[in-house]
This record gives structure tokens, sequence and C-alpha cells, in this order.
């Protein structure tokens, strides 16, 4: 029987390989990181895994796919429920780009810290915000709903056998070969013709709407590698004539520690296909869709933490508002040293990140008595912490990826109401609740602090509910 966790990574490695065939820079874009990761851990050493062993980092990705109806997300959610991934957190992009972004999303991932260990593989997935009527008047929303109900994105086969998977955690040889095949299948790049007029209509909303709704199919719309160093991939890619981005999206590279997460990509490709036009005629034309993403994960912030970094970036857009684009970064950097604690020690003690504690085992005997709080047994060397990796995203990252790589702003009526979509609607959708990740940091910080002794447990830090 072949357990979740590896039909978890062999989805991952699958896909990888399929999207290289169909993306070839993103196979140059995996090279890259290799290339940066293993000279980063010549430099720095066993400091260079202080987020994660490099076997880990080098094996990690996270794919991005687009449905169009709730039904469809909710198939999603079993086809990655086969493979132990959940939804966690929820992202409306909505309003977070000047490009009109007509997606509400959500993460499918492990949870536990083992399964994470084992291999992270994470699909950020969004779901086309159909009734929302800033971006689909009537006319347009009601053909977009005749289409949408009128494809299948997922065998009824595939479906079955993500249920077994699911509910016997595990899958035959054969079976789980069938779902490998049929799964990776199912997020390919379709070369069905895509009816030109038809896409051209959703396309003036936005690209992405387009992408959803203009053709009968999903596919993986960029897949990421980690990095250890994303600005120094950054410069290598650029030398390797491969056009980028503008910038990195997500805090700034500064002198404290990575917390959070930083991204960036290569634009996205004109890539062939084929389009009908309205007499029926097939042409061979070409549409940008997919990029290449790469990121780099940092610290879990806390929820204080998270409403500090949200503080911080509006004060660099108030700083950087009236200096060159070329500036911000600079601006970026001196906001987080002025406010952000510049040491592990300083963001576990001010409650701002998350880490999980353990005693220091060999600390020698002087007298004193361990203090009741976090800094004080930091300080005294009575505990060491071990950073948390965020395992999540940004909406304001996801957001500003997306607008970089799209060519048209779209359109969208803000003189109207725009619908509500939120953790409970896609909740409903899938018959699964969405997980809140403070939540699951919480437990993981929570379950190291319940097995330190108890004269060690810092009284300002909180402890899981009924522990001794």
């Amino acid at each position: 029987m072949i357990e979740q966790w590896r039909l978890r990574a062999a989805f991952a490695e699958r896909l990888s390989r399929m999207y290289g065939r169909e993306v070839p820079a993103y196979t140059t874009l995996v090279d890259v990181s290799r290339e940066v990761n293993e000279d980063v851990l010549r430099k720095r050493g066993t400091d260079a895994e202080r987020l994660g062993s490099i076997g880990r980092v080098t094996a990690e990705r996270h794919g991005a796919i687009r449905v169009g109806t709730p039904e469809e997300l909710r198939q999603v959610a079993r086809v990655f429920g086969a493979l132990g991934m959940h939804p966690v957190g929820f992202y409306d992009l909505r309003d977070t780009a000047a490009s009109a972004l007509p997606i509400v999303s959500t993460a499918f991932r492990p949870v536990d810290e083992d399964e994470l260990a084992r291999n992270p593989f994470r699909v950020f997935t969004s779901l086309l915000t159909v009734s929302d009527p800033r971006f689909f008047d009537d006319d347009l929303r009601s053909r977009l709903t005749a289409f949408l109900a009128g494809r299948e994105l997922f065998p009824p086969e595939l479906l079955v056998l993500a249920d077994r998977a699911e509910a016997e955690r595990a899958l035959s040889d054969a079976d789980a070969e069938r779902f490998l095949e049929l799964a990776v299948h199912a997020f390919e790049l379709s070369a069905e013709p895509i009816d030109e007029d038809w896409y051209a209509s959703l396309e003036r909303v936005s690209a992405v709407a387009a992408d959803i709704g203009g053709v009968r199919s999903t596919h993986i719309n960029h897949l990421t590698p980690r990095v250890l160093d994303i600005d120094e991939l950054y410069r290598r890619m650029t030398e390797r004539g491969i056009e980028m981005i503008d910038t990195v999206q997500g805090p700034p590279h500064w002198a404290g520690p990575d917390v959070l997460l930083r991204q960036t990509s290569f634009r996205a490709l004109a890539e062939p296909r084929a389009l009908r036009a309205a007499d029926g005629s097939v042409r061979r034309g070409a549409l940008r869709v997919r990029f290449g993403e790469v990121e780099a994960r940092g610290i879990a912030l806390t929820r204080d933490g998270r409403v500090l970094y949200d503080r911080l970036l509006g004060l660099v857009d108030e700083r950087a508002a009236s200096r060159p684009a070329a500036e911000r970064d600079a601006v970026a950097r001196a906001v987080w040293a002025e406010h952000l604690p510049p040491t592990e020690h300083e963001l576990a003690a001010r409650g701002l990140a998350f880490f999980t504690c353990h005693a220091v085992p060999d600390r020698p005997a002087d007298g004193s008595s361990p203090p009741a709080d976090l800094g004080g047994l930091l300080a005294g060397g009575w505990l060491r912490v071990e950073p948390i990796v965020y395992e999540d995203f940004l909406p304001r990252s996801a957001a500003g990826i997306f607008q970089s790589n799209l060519s048209d702003t779209g359109s969208r009526n803000r003189g109207r109401e725009g619908s509500v979509y939120d953790s409970d609607t896609l909740s409903e959708a899938m018959g699964r609740d969405v997980l809140d990740p403070f939540a699951l940091y919480e437990r993981q910080r929570d379950r190291s602090l319940a097995l330190l002794p108890r004269a060690l447990r810092p009284t300002r830090a909180p402890l899981p509910k009924g522990a001794s």
C-alpha cells in the first residue's frame, strides 16, 4: 500500500516533470534554485538549514490552480484530500491589486509537523467569483454559469480513487499508479481549441477570468520551487536572459530574521494555443497565462506580528509614495530596521513570531531559579527556540505576482457592491472546514511548551487547554 505522503511526493514530482516539459523556463528556474541553495549551504553551513533541511527545501514545491464553481472546488478538495492535504487560510484577492482579479483562494497543504517534514507540497487554489456584480453583469454571468456547468475537470474514476485514498489513507500499487496518471493529466494544458470570441469577452473583464472560464479544463498555472536566497536567484535568472517581474514581493531583504514569505517570478510566456473563430475555423495563436514563480520562506508571525507587519507595509507605502520606485526597497529596509526586532530571541520574547521551545539540558548550575518570562528564560540560557516555518501565503504578494504577469488591468464596476465570499463560503462549497493557519502554528508552539518542565514554562506564553 502507498501511504498518502508518498502519493503526495510522487504527485509533486510527476507534476514538476510535466510542467517542465510544458514550460522549459521552469526547468531553468529549478536548476538555478538548486545552484543557489547549494552555494548558500556551502557558505552558511548548518545555519542555512535553520528553516528546514536542505533535502526538504530542495524538494519543496507549491502549485497554483484556478477553478470556476463551488462544485469544481469540492472536487479539487477530494483530489487533494487523497494526498493528505487540507484547505488552510482564506485569501480574498479582489481588492488587493489595481488589476481586476475576480478570485478568492485557499491553499491545500499538509497540516501536521511530521507530514510537512516528509513532503510539504501545497497548492494555492483560486475560485472565480462569478456572482460578484463588480466584474460580471447579468448577461455575462448567465453565459459563464452555463459554460462552466457544461464542462468536466476531473473524471469520475479519479474522484472514486481519491475518495478511497482519503478514507483508507493509502492506495494499492495499481490504484496509486492509476490515480497519479489521472491526477497529473487533469492538470496538463489542454490542446483543445479555445473559442476565441468567448475567451476575449472574459479577458475584457480579467485575463484571470478568461484563464478560468474561457477554457474547458484547468491546468497548473505555476509551480514554485523554494530557494534560500531569492535575491541571488533573481540576479542569476536575469543574467541568463530570462525576463523577471520588476520586484520581489513580500518583506524586504534586511539584516534581521527572515519572516513570512518572499516571492518573485519570471514573466508569463506567450504559449501557442489553438483558437477557434466564429466561423469554426481554427488558427494557431498564443496566450500569456503561465509563469514561473519562486519563493523564500521565513518565520511564521503571530497574530500580533501580522498586525505589526501590516502596519509596516502601510508605513512603507506612505514613505515611498513620493520616492522613485527604485528606492522602495531601501525605504522598506529602513522601516523594518526601525520597527522589527533584529533577532529571533527578541521576536520570541515579544510574542511576534512562532517558535517551538526546548529546555537546555546541559545548562551549568549557578544556583539561580528560572525566571517566569520567555525573554528571561532565553537570556539566561534555560531555553532555546526553533523557528516555525511560515507554510502559507500573503494575499497582497499573491495579487502582486498575478498583476505583474497581466498585460491588461481588465475592468471592474466600482460603483456596485461586491458579493460576500469568506472562509465560510469556501467551507460550505467544499463540505470541509477551511483551517485557520494561526491555530495550526499555535498548536505546534503549544505542544512544545507542554513538554517543558513546569518550572521552565513561561507564564506569558499560552499553554493548550488541559495541559498540566
